[in-house]
């Protein structure tokens, strides 16, 4: 079939000859694999448009060709496996400099001036492969990439001869099985699609067909040329150095050995595994330290691989983990597992401070003797924000388990946490609301009695599939809601509507929503305070709009009910709400100052409250202002600071709220200095001067100094005075840290975690991973992707840079992983730029070798995924260096720019025919033809909770009677009869060299055996949101981007945008160097710049002008 009528580019059709040459070549290195004939030239497998079904295989779904095959031997089948084995970038960093330049770079227009098209049999990308021609910059004489750049002209890339392989530094690597690639993997005419994108949605409205051009060629170059400034200057502090590799490979040697130890003596010993092979348990390290995405200081990540374990390490009921985890920490290393994570991980580091190796002890501690939950361990998942919509709360993947416990709530259940058990009318009538307790607070309980009894509320994105069974259920807990309120008459009042309880000789059903009850209760309470508070004298138009608001509520919940639609009955009982929230009387009668809360911002609502009631200035008013300051001073939060106010109040007669709340918050700020001293947060040599000014603030208020050319002061206006022998004290106390701003003072961070490792001073830090085949294969995956063009790696850097300079990399925040940026990039290269900059790699991934279905096990398969892809790394790296994987030549700036302009707007682009990035429907597919999908053919349409298991179950009686002794730490000979070595281990002096280990057992601090009974095993939560929608290469039903909250979502987007914002105003080309600071702005050191300025404003503002 002739290429053009199939869609294939030219491109694809030289790749496609090239392999198809190559071939046919003698190859190298090849294994002694018999293949009964050769494999035929077909469809490529496992290309997006065969739909989901077909990335899980069975057995069944891979049958043999041409008849029986040979099973290879011990030594083939372990060079298949090798494929697995990802070893650690060893690439040398390069000069930036040291690259060919691209079109866009001066040195390039310098250098290739007279360069023609028609040079060396080159071929280009039709631009309207991409949807339209190439109009930016103009391409005329670009060059090929020539065969003699190889990748030491890269950024950070080693020069790698076709013919040699790359350096490996995982000890005894064994040899890369590059046969298949190179001797059967033939790639057929018709592997190749089209390149079309298909997106998910409609283009806009573009009359003329053609792009929009917003930039000239010259603005096009200037922001280029920012960010190829700023990328170069970058990677060159950014490459990590080899002696930290070197570094880390020791730490990881070493820990092999002791995981190889610890395991051995488990299975041999307990499981009575005899046949066990104590060199099939390995430490692979995957990540940004294998794919050549790493950057100084980057953390190892190492995934833990036992194939001949009796249950697998990342089973919920294995005992490896905690095993591990214990011995690790007899050994001296500060060692914790964490059990809430996606998958059970070791947090490691090898130096630990006394202090964090006794805490970590200590916790070990408590989990032996059943003390402890991990109930505080930071995971990798976050809470939802309560600014965000409510969500899912389960989804088909728990309809079974929804199911069972229907069918058996009527009996009885465990209550959570005490061991009782009670009905399901029991865990019902046990729903009550605290007197203290804020209505919030308690729709979070209700909530989460919801989930335990494997309910959900209903939301539009699962009302589809929403049960009569469901609806029971979720009515049940919302009459329970209403039961348990702690204010008997808003109980009775909800009671008493029709909305809540319609007629009971009506017929029709009245199917409620939690979200929809309590929405109902809390319009309901500000309906009484309206009723029962005496109107404030003002505006008789706004009190008549007032009463027409609560008559239309009233009206509301007497005439309409949730019916069988309860979402619409939602929507319209939250826009009643909200009228209800915007009337100002009611928020003065609500007005409190909340937990944390600074006195500058309640007195900042208050005016703003005071300034609706009015519409006027809020001091023109003296009628109402009297009222506003006892409102004001009632709510106040810190009973000492209100009685001190009051009292102020009281004895002076002041009537000026901004007096008011400067008196308030000079008391709280002596208040924070307070609660700070206690923590010892400050110097000793700095007390003195605080302790004097916590004296000058909490004395008398006085009318300001005032100054010959200072405009008239207010009588009414006091300030708390410095005079001129105290000047010098203020000045001081402005160079100290805001106490307001240090954590006595400050609301408890949800994601600190007491036992969190610090950034540095504790040697090398690692995870250990205990369910790494997939991880592994998803490193291999982006190390080929690196490998296809040199610019791949420092374009990546740079945006994991930027992404953590600006904080958008915190997956447990609320952000994305360094992962999904990774991901964001690629994407771009492979379906966005034009002409693309890499190849779509799992499109170009070979047909099967002939061999048993077990045998591809690693290679086409992993964990029953199809894990498909071009993988032969020499060949990628060749055809690299040569310049056949693409046509792009454009410079790391252009790149960048188009980047950001992709994914901060959502319109036709400047440079291609594309749309922007649609975060609302568009999920990324790195696997995908066209790199996109939509959310709704995902079913990735609403956030949902899933349960699973809870890892590190502790070693039971049996296991502790099975330890004879304890286990000798690792020696020389000991690692190198299991056919490894001893790597040299730095200790500290107050940590023995090898000190013993008892794996056999949990014990005490002290050492001594602790019996104890297997915890049940637990249930924790995941969840899974699609704000933000990137779909794992390999792990389909896997969001990367699952941790990505409401305003997580925002912020990063914002980033997108302000980025976007920085390059178009470097259009002219002045202030560039402004424009590159701003853009990598740290935004750390932004917070703290603007709490300093906030901290100088609060302090004028107590004292006045000086």
């Amino acid at each position: 079939m002739d290429s053009s009528q199939n869609g294939t580019g030219p491109l694809e059709d030289h790749l496609r000859n090239l392999i198809l040459s190559n071939s046919e070549q003698p190859t190298r290195q090849t294994p002694p694999v018999s293949v009964a004939s050769p494999i035929e030239s077909g469809p490529l497998r496992g290309k997006s448009g065969d739909g989901d079904n077909q990335q899980r295989l069975g057995p069944s779904q891979a049958p043999l060709k041409g008849g029986s095959k040979k099973r290879p031997n011990q030594a083939q089948r372990r060079q298949m496996h090798a494929q697995l084995s990802v070893p650690i970038d060893t690439r040398a960093p390069g000069p930036p400099h040291a690259a060919k330049p691209y079109v866009n770079s001066p040195q390039y227009h310098n250098q290739h001036s007279g360069w023609r098209s028609s040079q060396q049999g080159t071929f280009r990308h039709s631009g309207a492969q991409h949807g339209g021609s190439q109009d930016h910059v103009p391409m005329v004489n670009s060059p090929p990439y020539s065969g003699s750049r190889h990748h030491q002209a890269g950024f950070g890339q080693a020069a790698v001869s076709p013919s040699s392989p790359q350096p490996n530094w995982g000890h005894q690597q064994t040899p890369r099985f590059d046969g298949f690639s190179k001797g059967v993997n033939v790639v057929s005419a018709d592997a190749f699609p089209p390149r079309n994108r298909h997106p998910s949605q409609n283009s806009l409205y573009n009359p003329s067909g053609h792009r929009q051009f917003n930039f000239s060629p010259e603005q096009l170059a200037n922001q280029s040329a920012l960010l190829e400034q700023l990328c170069h200057m970058v990677i060159a502090g950014a490459e990590i150095e080899p002696s930290e590799i070197a570094e880390k490979e020791n730490f990881r040697s070493y820990v092999e050995a002791i995981c190889r130890d610890v395991i051995s003596h488990h299975e041999i010993q307990v499981n009575n595994n005899r046949g066990f092979q104590p060199q099939t348990v390995q430490l692979k390290c995957f990540g940004s330290l294998s794919s050549g995405f790493a950057t100084k200081a980057a953390d190892m990540d190492l995934g833990l691989i036992s194939p001949m374990s009796q249950s697998s390490p990342d089973a919920p009921d294995s005992p490896i983990p905690r095993l591990i985890e214990k011995t690790l920490l007899d050994v001296g290393f500060g060692a914790r597992l964490l059990t809430r994570t996606r998958v059970p991980i070791i947090k490691l580091c090898e130096k630990p401070n006394d202090k964090l190796r006794l805490d970590l002890v200590e916790e070990r501690a408590k989990w032996e003797k059943g003390l402890h939950e991990d109930g505080h361990e930071v995971i990798d998942d976050v809470q939802d924000d309560h600014e965000a919509p409510d969500g899912i709360f389960s989804a088909a993947d728990l309809e079974a388990e929804h199911t069972a416990m229907n069918n058996q709530r009527r009996g009885s259940q465990q209550h959570p946490g005490n061991g009782i058990e009670r009905t399901y009318e029991e865990r019902l009538a046990w729903l009550k609301q605290a007197e203290t307790q804020s209505l919030m607070g308690y729709y979070g309980n209700a909530k989460r009695l919801l989930r335990q009894l494997r309910g959900r509320d209903i939301t539009h994105s699962n009302s589809g599939d929403f049960k009569p069974a469901d609806f029971d259920l979720l009515n049940d807990v919302c009459v329970a809601f209403v039961n348990g309120l702690y204010d008997e008459n808003l109980k009775m009042r909800i009671q008493r509507y029709p909305s809540f309880n319609p007629d009971v000789m009506s017929k029709l059903p009245n199917f409620r929503s939690l979200f929809g009850i309590v929405t109902m209760v809390e319009g309901e309470k500000l309906v009484m305070l309206w009723e029962t508070t005496a109107a404030i004298e003002g505006d008789s138009k706004l009190e008549q709009k007032f009463n027409h608001v609560i008559h239309a509520w009233k009206t509301l919940q007497s005439k309409r009910s949730f019916g069988t639609d309860p979402l619409i009955f939602n929507r319209e009982l939250h826009a009643s709400l909200e009228r209800l929230r915007q009337i100002p009387v009611i928020q003065l009668i609500q007005l409190k100052q909340e937990q944390y809360e600074s006195p500058t911002q309640y007195h900042l609502r208050t005016v703003k409250i005071m300034t609706e009631l009015n519409n006027t200035q809020p001091s023109s008013n003296l009628t109402l202002l009297p009222q506003v300051i006892q409102y004001y001073i009632a709510g106040i939060r810190d009973k000492h600071e209100r009685d001190e106010v009051q009292d102020f109040a009281a004895s002076t007669g002041v009537q000026s709220l901004r007096t008011i709340a400067r008196k308030h918050k000079s008391l709280h700020l002596a208040a924070d200095y307070e609660r700070a001293i206690e923590k010892n947060l400050y110097r000793d040599e700095d007390l003195p001067a605080i302790n004097e000014y916590i004296a000058i603030l909490r004395g008398n208020l006085r009318p300001p100094v005032r100054h010959t050319n200072s405009h008239i002061i207010d009588p009414l206006d006091l300030v708390v005075p410095v005079t001129d022998n105290n000047t010098a004290l203020l000045r001081r106390i402005k160079q100290l840290p805001d106490p307001s701003r240090l954590p006595p003072n400050q609301p408890r961070d949800r994601y600190h975690d007491s036992l969190e490792f610090p950034k540095g001073g504790i040697g090398v830090q690692c995870d250990i991973n205990f369910s790494a085949h997939m991880a592994l294969q998803n490193t291999l995956l982006l190390r080929c992707y690196s490998y296809t063009d040199p610019r791949v790696r420092p374009l990546v850097l740079f945006v994991k840079h930027w992404a953590k300079a600006r904080g958008i990399n915190t997956p447990y925040r609320g952000t994305l992983s360094s992962y999904g940026y990774v991901l964001m990039m690629l994407h771009y290269l492979v379906n966005i730029a034009e002409p693309f900059v890499c190849p779509n790699l799992q499109e170009l991934a070979p047909p099967d070798p002939n061999l048993p279905p077990e045998a591809l096990e690693g290679l086409t398969t992993c964990k029953g995924r199809n894990v498909r892809f071009w993988r032969d790394e020499q060949e990628i790296q060749r055809l690299a260096s040569e310049g056949h994987l693409n046509q792009n030549r454009e410079s790391l700036g252009f790149l960048l720019r188009g980047f950001f302009e992709y994914y901060a707007q959502g319109s036709m682009m400047s440079t291609v025919a594309k749309r922007g990035f649609d975060w609302g429907r568009d999920v990324l597919s790195l696997r995908t033809h066209g790199g996109l999908l939509s959310k709704q053919e995902k079913g990735w349409t609403g956030a949902r909770t899933v349960f699973q298991l809870q890892t590190g179950a502790p070693p039971n009686p049996a296991e502790i009677e099975a330890a004879t002794g304890p286990l000798k730490s690792p020696t020389p000979a000991d690692t190198n009869n299991n056919n490894t070595i001893a790597a040299p281990h730095a200790t500290t002096p107050t940590q023995p060299e090898h000190p013993p280990v008892s794996p056999g057992g949990p014990t005490t601090p002290m050492g001594g055996p602790q019996h104890t009974a297997a915890k049940s095993k637990e249930l924790k939560e995941i969840r899974h949101r699609f704000l933000f929608a990137i779909e794992d290469p390999f792990e389909l039903e896997h969001n990367v981007a699952r941790t990505v909250t409401h305003n997580g979502i925002v912020s990063i987007r914002d980033e997108f945008r302000r980025a976007w914002r920085i390059i178009k105003a470097s259009s002219s080309g002045k202030n560039s160097g402004g424009g590159a600071e701003e853009l990598l702005e740290d935004i750390k050191v932004q917070n703290e710049l603007a709490e300093k300025t906030q901290f100088a404003e609060l302090l004028d503002e107590i004292h006045g002008p000086l």
